[in-house]
């Protein structure tokens, strides 16, 4: 009876350390979230978030049962131009001092080909919360030669809309597409 109550200890402790070592963080450095509107219909305008992070959970090696979740401070938004930032983070867009973060959480993950899938979640952005649909590709994974640590890299890509979060809603689509691309790519490790 003791040889079996240390085999099922040493069995619990080795599944709590691999439902924590599922766990993946973004690794900032690598990690970027941005998004692309275009201006007067002629040109594209990028910006970034500087400050979030992103957590991935999932026991599979494939990623295919991962839940994503993400956190972004909407007063790290950078296009560039001070001026411009700043007006973005005014109650005019995000009203930052109000609605200091975004957030995102998957709520599925569907297979759509090799390394490749529709990540549906709730993106909660200027206090409003939707449903959105991305596509995510898995990039695969390494072990980084500098760290030595496992590193999972994904892309993320889709489109929402401004309107459906009451951002620049004073800007018409003609100024300002009402069509926000977003493009996130990240380095991940346990």
């Amino acid at each position: 009876m003791k040889k079996l109550t240390v085999v099922l200890s040493a069995f619990i402790l080795l599944s709590a350390f691999t439902v924590l070592n599922n766990v993946w963080k973004n690794d900032a450095p690598h990690s970027q979230l941005g998004f692309t509107v275009k201006h007067l219909g002629i040109s594209d305008v990028s910006g970034t978030f500087n400050d979030f992070e992103v957590t991935v959970n999932s026991a599979k090696s494939d990623f295919s049962d991962a839940v994503i979740e993400l956190t972004a401070k909407t007063n790290s938004i950078d296009t560039r131009v001070e001026a411009r930032n700043n007006h973005l983070k005014s109650a005019d867009f995000f009203d930052a001092a109000k609605y200091p973060t975004l957030t995102f959480k998957s709520t599925s993950l569907k297979k759509a080909g090799k390394n490749k899938y529709k990540l549906l979640g709730n993106l909660t952005l200027h206090g409003i919360t939707k449903p959105v649909t991305m596509d995510l590709e898995y990039k695969g994974t390494v072990e980084n030669p500098m760290s030595k640590k496992q590193t999972a890299g994904f892309q993320v890509t889709g489109v929402i809309k401004r309107s459906d979060f009451n951002l620049g809603n004073g800007f018409p689509a003609p100024m300002i597409s009402d069509d926000v691309r977003i493009k996130a790519d990240g380095e991940f490790v346990q």
